[in-house]
């Protein structure tokens, strides 16, 4: 009995191992917010304006992101998700260490703020790759013996979305002490010790995934050896895929114009209080917001499943936002009141589409394009983000402007509006996703291709049809599909 649990603890932990790096991704991402409000106390907000410095740093971050997705999707599937994931981290490690140590010729801010964009931008590339890799892993190992399946999502929802919540919590947090030991005339140190403590989370997931293995998943069902047939694929999964890249561009879109509400809940506690341990204090609180959704939902989606609890998520999220809007007026005269609705509304999107959406992605195509296909569908949602900050400034002013009550409601109205709509989205489009659903899926997947007249004999990198056989025998309703899995494949 006690080996057999340390078995389970140890599955489980491989599936942390490979989602748990998602926290420095949610570290580096978040600390740079509060490292860009330290550069303009240090360096005067005029210089750093002048070098149009946030609007670079803001696109070459969203760039490297995008790149790291869609190619260390492509590299996951062809060369393995432990390569993927190692070189990942390695990336996030080292560009956080050199973002901290950023400086320009003779010291100049022009030369020090042009390097820290290209390490960020290169940091991008660390971060985006993570997600077609660590999370694409992780949902793998989630299936893995050992793991209950009435706790399959939960793990899984655990180990990545959790992850980085609190690793944007503790990004707000470490400037904050980092402030408090240092102090007001050392905030020099205080900026680049926030950036270069982003090594020791990434350095150590690093050191934690050495001795890994590939997951049993990526093993048997692997296309590295074999040409990838895409176009049978894309007429398979085009549908899921839709809709899953749909619903991810909708809520990222919308996630820009609710965020102006964290400005508010801090202007109108603090009254304009602009000191830096206020900014950062109340930016740990905001972050927090976050974590009870997240951990809540993880706990509900095995009982309501991925589909259903992301549609509820929407829906709520939707509701309290049309509240928000409708009683704007009324709730900041009360910050207290609007500061909890806020937070209601923030929990709704980690318990829904902050949770699913990448387990929709990671769990509904095939193990053989698993990483292309996550990697698109959250390359997709960044872009919904990227335009949403472009789109919602235009829809305010349209609105009569961020001074008037319909400038701050009305972008609101539409954003409540494109949650339900994303709602929809998932409900006609995205299918539900069932325990040990990616063990049925690849025997679904392995049939269609060789009803189309495809060789699946060579997919894989098992030599051992013994080992197809005992990767499956974990769940007793997948034996006779698992022995048919055998037998089309015994020339593996």
């Amino acid at each position: 009995m006690a080996a057999q649990k340390r078995s389970k603890l140890y599955q489980v932990s491989l599936i942390f191992a490979c989602g748990t790096a998602l926290f420095s991704d949610g570290y580096a991402n978040g600390v740079l917010s509060n490292v860009n409000t330290i550069l303009r106390r240090v360096y005067g907000a005029e210089a750093v304006s002048a070098n149009h410095y946030s609007d670079v740093l803001n696109s070459l971050v969203f760039a490297g992101t995008i790149v790291g997705m869609l190619s260390f999707g492509y590299l996951s599937d062809r060369l393995g998700r432990k390569f993927g994931m190692m070189t990942a981290t390695g990336i996030v490690a080292f560009f956080s260490l050199l973002s901290a140590a950023s400086s320009g010729a003779h010291h100049s801010l022009h030369g020090m703020l042009a390097m820290l964009s290209a390490c960020r931008f290169l940091l991008g590339i660390g971060i985006g790759a993570e997600y077609p890799c660590g999370s694409v892993a992780a949902s793998e190992q989630s299936e893995e013996e050992g793991v209950a399946k009435n706790a399959q999502h939960r793990w899984f929802a655990l180990a990545t979305n959790s992850m980085i919540d609190f690793g944007f919590v503790v990004s707000a947090f470490v400037p904050l002490v980092l402030f408090w030991i240092f102090g007001e005339n050392h905030l020099r140190a205080v900026w680049r010790i926030s950036l270069g403590l982003g090594v020791v989370p990434a350095v150590a997931v690093f050191i934690w995934r050495l001795k890994m293995d590939e997951p049993s998943h990526y093993k048997k069902n692997s296309m590295a050896r074999v040409k990838t047939p895409y176009w049978l694929i894309l007429k398979r999964y085009w549908i899921p895929f839709t809709g899953i890249s749909l619903s991810w561009f909708l809520y990222d879109f919308i996630t820009y114009p609710f965020g102006i509400y964290s400005s508010t809940v801090v202007d109108n506690i603090t009254h304009g209080d602009d000191s830096l341990p206020v900014v950062l204090g109340w930016a740990v609180v905001i972050n927090l917001f976050n974590m009870p959704g997240t951990l809540i939902g993880a706990l509900v989606v095995d009982y309501l499943g991925p589909k259903w609890t992301m549609i509820s998520g929407l829906l709520a999220q939707a509701v309290i936002g049309f509240i928000m809007s409708g009683l704007y007026t009324h709730l900041t005269k009360n910050i207290g009141a609007f500061a909890v609705v806020y937070g209601i509304f923030l929990s709704f999107g980690e318990f829904g589409p902050g949770n699913c959406l990448g387990m929709l992605a990671a769990k509904s195509g095939p193990t053989a394009v698993r990483g292309q296909f996550y990697g698109a569908a959250a390359a997709i949602g960044k872009v919904g983000a990227f335009v949403g900050t472009w789109a919602f400034p235009p829809i305010i002013d349209a609105f009569g402007g961020p001074t008037s009550t319909k400038g701050n409601t009305g972008p609101f109205w539409v954003g409540s509006g494109l949650a339900v709509l994303s709602a929809l989205t998932v409900f006609f489009l995205v299918k539900p996703l069932d325990h040990d659903g990616m063990i049925n899926e690849d025997i679904a997947f392995r049939e269609y291709l060789e009803a189309h007249g495809f060789d699946t004999s060579q997919m894989g990198l098992l030599n051992d049809t013994a080992s197809v056989a005992s990767a499956h025998s974990h769940s007793d309703t997948n034996i006779k599909e698992a022995e048919q899995v055998e037998e089309k494949t015994a020339a593996v």
